[in-house]
């Protein structure tokens, strides 16, 4: 008996044996944050008030809903010349008028239309189009009832072009026609509307919800209360963040559901397994000192593992050059940072402020026993039958999981236009019907500007050779007409009109032979519109998307190596990742481009998906699926270091968070539904999906598929070289109360557990 901790530790590196450093800085902060309490809580509720005041300015300081297009591709430099020669032809405001009765022909008619644009203030508006002032019969419907007039407002940005909307708005009806009013800045704001319309009702509606379910889960009000402190100075905290970064750069403001989703969600997972630690160290002998910095030593340290790489994966949304990732990727960072550090500071000072009290107000007795033993439990059987048969366990789900993934392989790409809104909106209805009911797709033509350096287009060689070059459009197979709609210097604008929808695959076709054309002799051709703005977007976003998934694998390896010296569990996490990711995407085509739940859901499909959206979900999803992942993983890393045991730490493990990590995906996924009760099918589209994906990676993953992997991999899961063993048994981020056993060095795979080398002074050391 004598012999074998002395066998056990001839194995260990001799590095092992230091003290961990990691686990004294973090001790120490949590005493830190113990000893100026009321100094932490004091900052808090400055930051609350400026972010109430301050930060709360957001809403109207945000981008519109734009920023999908790829900045410097052909169709923005086509843009930018359009612009530069023509003006601006983006359709600021688009009026439909129509009568059941008269028809464009009429003089009533003609009279309530050209009247009422007469009229329009020369401040405001700068240039309007329609059927009599061009004469151009694109601007009349098939059945000659309806007519559409395209505004130009005055302003130099979105902000000027939006004030100039709300002086005209109410100008713009006919008298005796119906009017109906679209176009980019009216899209644009009824985007906006809905937007802080939702998230005004999902944070009212969140916050009771949230704090009668960690009532239930806690049993105790004021604890039920910490998560919910935490979460609101996140979401305050964000609104601050994204406040400032409207000083340095553009802010989209789809940024607002998402960091408040984040601020919301990151802040109560990070409390409720603070507060759910803190309550078990208080049953451990020593004071409330003790017991806060053993819970930062722990817990609070597997938070900053979890918050550093969240914010690492949502920063490799500033990879791309698309503004809506960027002003993402800015704010989704400023988030998670807000949310980490509020749970290391403010937290930790709350708890050293209640101290047992955090029990007080409770609803049933057993709050204020000791939690039960890591052996026994639910969730401890539970592994143990994984574990048993982990190969019965371990295929099925990856089955089902690529199963459930398969409808994305089929999935068709589009972009984000009227449809987004809801139905009743009247920027999609005049958006539906300028597609439906006029010729030759006014809204979305392929568009050509063709330049003669240093030549005037009116010449009769340059007349020839773009009379020439229009001809050859014309013949391209699927376009319909393509004619000279604008010459201006060395400028001119061919538009382009085809038959299928400007999303279509067929469309993207189409633009892709038209960009293949030759130019006129001597001239240079730059193809644009919506449909040529997809094709770029997406060959954008193809040639990003490998540099972010290099970023993230990278910064998965060393900050999960860091965490517990396993060059293995890295690996097995980024799978555990892809499986459940690929599941959401395949489940949010089903619903979204298939069109399936969509009665239920209440959104109108249109066949396609954003290729932005996916990149987001990934982003936001692999982030907090690593968060559950670090959960899990800390507990069993902790008892391996005492016990050496895979099998039985995994068990304990499971036992200790299965049911904080399935308690903060409810509440996430009750915040996220709330959020997805928008009438904006992006952020729908982005609830659902990520909803999906948290209960699969919360259940199925988590609680399944991850313990039967460990159990298959063995004391093999904990591998790494000698080299980096040393390392990490000097420098990694332990969490252990005494040392650290380090790294398996050069072990073989599926060797025996109960080999495995362990500190013999861990061994000795009590479980939490």
């Amino acid at each position: 008996m004598t012999t074998r901790p002395k066998a056990m530790n001839t194995m260990t590196s001799p590095a092992s044996h230091a003290k961990p450093a990691s686990r004294s800085v973090f001790e120490g902060w949590g005493r830190s944050a113990y000893r100026r309490r009321r100094l932490i809580l004091l900052i808090a509720v400055l930051v609350a008030v400026v972010g109430g005041v301050w930060g709360t300015t957001i809403f109207a300081k945000v981008q519109t809903a734009g920023g999908f297009n790829a900045p410097d591709s052909q169709s923005q430099h086509e843009a930018n010349l359009a612009t530069q020669a023509f003006g601006r032809d983006a359709g600021d405001v688009v009026v439909l008028y129509s009568s059941p009765t008269l028809t464009t022909a009429s003089p009533a008619f003609r009279s309530a239309v050209t009247s009422t644009l007469a009229k329009l203030p020369h401040g405001q508006v700068e240039s309007y189009a329609s059927y009599w002032s061009t004469g151009s019969r694109q601007f009349v419907s098939a059945s000659g009832h309806q007519t559409y007039a395209v505004i130009e407002l005055a302003g130099s940005g979105d902000t000027g072009r939006q004030t100039s909307y709300d002086a005209i708005k109410t100008d713009l009806s006919a008298p005796g026609l119906r009017t109906q009013v679209g176009g980019v800045v009216p899209t644009d704001e009824t985007i906006d509307q809905q937007t802080t319309t939702s998230i005004t009702r999902a944070e009212g509606l969140s916050f009771p919800i949230l704090l009668i379910l960690l009532l239930v889960i806690f049993g105790s009000l004021t604890a039920a209360c910490m998560p919910l402190a935490i979460g609101a100075l996140g979401i305050l905290g964000s609104f601050t963040a994204l406040r400032l970064l409207t000083l340095v750069t553009g802010v989209s403001v789809f940024s607002l559901n998402i960091t408040t989703i984040l601020g919301l969600g990151l802040g109560i997972d990070y409390g409720l397994f603070l507060v759910t630690r803190f309550r078990e160290e208080l049953h451990q002998p020593g004071t409330v000192e003790d017991a806060v910095a053993r819970t930062v030593a722990t817990a609070g340290r597997t938070v900053l593992v979890s918050g550093v790489t969240v914010a690492i994966v949502l920063a490799s949304l500033m990879l791309f050059p698309e503004t809506i990732l960027r002003s993402i990727g800015y704010g989704g960072v400023a988030t998670v940072l807000v949310d980490m550090i509020a749970a290391l500071t403010v937290l930790p000072a709350l708890l050293a402020v209640l101290g047992p009290k955090v029990n007080s107000l409770r609803i049933r007795r057993s709050v204020q026993r000791p939690p039960a033993a890591e052996s026994s439990g639910g969730w401890y059987r539970l592994a143990h039958s994984v574990m048993r048969r982990p190969v019965l366990y371990a295929i099925p789900i990856a089955a089902v999981l690529l199963g459930l993934g398969s409808p994305f392989l089929h999935v068709v790409w589009g972009g984000v236009d009227a449809t987004a809104l809801p139905a009743a909106a009247a920027p999609r209805i005049v958006t539906e019907a300028l597609n439906h009911d006029f010729p030759g797709n006014p809204t979305a033509p392929i568009e050509t500007i063709v330049r003669f350096p240093g030549a005037i287009v009116g010449s009769p060689a340059r007349v020839a050779g773009l009379t020439a070059y229009v001809s050859r459009l014309d013949h391209v197979p699927g376009i319909s007409a393509a004619q000279v709609t604008g010459v201006r210097d060395d400028i001119a604008r061919v538009d382009i009109t085809y038959g299928p929808g400007p999303y279509t695959p067929q469309a993207r076709a189409i633009a892709g032979t038209v960009r293949d054309v030759a130019a006129p002799p001597g001239a240079t051709a730059a193809t644009g519109g919506q449909t040529a703005a997809l094709s770029d977007e997406l060959s954008s976003l193809g040639q990003t998307l490998p540099w972010m998934a290099l970023t993230l694998v990278l910064a998965t390896f060393l900050l999960l190596f860091l965490a517990f010296g396993s060059l293995i569990l890295p690996l097995q996490a980024i799978v555990m990742n892809i499986l459940s990711l690929s599941a959401m995407y395949g489940v949010v085509t089903w619903i979204f481009a298939d069109g399936h739940l969509s009665g239920l859901l209440g959104f109108t499909p249109n066949g396609t998906i954003s290729p932005t959206i996916p990149i987001l979900m990934f982003a936001i999803m692999f982030g907090l699926s690593m968060d559950y992942e670090v959960f899990l993983l800390s507990r069993i890393r902790e008892r391996y270091d005492i016990t050496g045991d895979t099998t039985t730490s995994i068990a304990s493990g499971l036992q200790r968070t299965g049911g904080v990590i399935t308690s903060a995906a409810l509440l996430l996924i009750i915040v996220i539904g709330l959020f997805s009760l928008s009438s904006i099918t992006f952020i729908k589209m982005l609830g659902v999906g990520m909803i999906v994906a948290l209960i699969l990676d919360a259940t199925l993953v988590r609680m399944l598929l991850v313990p039967a992997t460990l159990r298959l991999l063995g004391h093999a899961s904990w591998w790494a070289p000698r080299p980096l063993a040393r390392f990490y048994a000097r420098y990694g981020l332990h969490e252990d109360d005494g040392p650290a056993s380090g790294a398996v060095a050069e072990s073989t795979p599926g060797a025996d557990p109960q080999l495995a080398p362990r500190d013999p002074a861990a061994i000795s050391t009590p479980a939490k």
